[in-house]
């Protein structure tokens, strides 16, 4: 069976929804058993209000970029099936959810909410658990999993949750790297599997290879650079 997750983030006009304040851009990336399909769900939305100057800060959209985009409720019903029945993960997910449930409450009264139609992980609270008394924003994840975000000079939905992606893999067990950047379009994000894991089937049958020479010396002075560093080679710890 399929595991289909959702990793998601907004970026929003200010930090308040009960001063009414709205979401402007919703960025999605899809993974079906922990692999990025390039099926990714992005939206700018017109808000129909003016953006706190604190907010344009953080992630650089303002009124004049979002004046010829969609309202909300014009992107709900595709948003709300692209969602169905997916693990959404969202790192700080309290904030997420309940902009997007002050959004749905405005079409129907508060009958929809986003946990009626999906699971929520939120990375945050994983994190706090596995790093207690640690840095366990997204920026600290990244600099503790390797994960480039080197582009997030700004923050940004799409580039935002396409990060998340790669701390989300990195933090379960295996770690892909998606590509996503400033310059992705704004409805796909392009996506580069650098490294990952394959599950293989009962029913597979591979040929194994041996290394040869050269690979056991190249590897053997990876291990030794691995050595010099702060945590050691975690290959020593699995083979003493």
């Amino acid at each position: 069976m399929q595991h289909r997750q959702i990793c998601l983030d907004t970026e929003t006009t200010g930090l308040e929804t009960r001063e009414d304040h709205r979401i402007i851009e919703i960025g999605c990336v899809e993974l079906i058993n922990r692999r990025p399909t390039g099926n990714n769900f992005h939206y700018y939305l017109n808000p129909d209000r003016e953006i706190d100057q604190g907010a344009i800060e953080v992630h650089g959209i303002t009124n004049e970029h979002l004046a010829s985009q969609p309202r909300f409720h014009e992107v709900a019903a595709a948003f709300m099936e692209y969602i169905q029945d997916a693990e959404v993960i969202i790192h700080n997910a309290p904030f997420d959810v309940g902009f997007l449930n002050h959004e749905l409450a405005k079409l129907d009264g508060a009958k929809t909410t986003l946990e009626q139609h999906c699971t929520v992980t939120d990375t945050l609270v994983m994190a706090r658990k596995m790093h207690p008394g640690q840095r366990n924003s997204l920026d600290a994840l990244c600099r503790r999993y390797d994960v480039n975000n080197s582009n997030r000079t700004l923050h940004g939905a799409l580039l935002d949750a396409g990060i998340l992606a790669d701390v989300y893999l990195a933090m379960t067990g295996g770690q892909i790297t998606l590509g996503l950047d400033a310059n992705s379009s704004q409805n796909t994000g392009e996506k580069v599997i650098e490294k990952g894991f394959y599950h293989r089937k009962p029913e597979e049958n591979f040929v194994v290879t041996q290394a040869s020479a050269e690979e056991l010396s190249a590897h053997n002075e990876w291990l030794e650079r691995l050595r010099e560093s702060e945590n050691g080679a975690v290959w020593d710890k699995l083979t003493n």
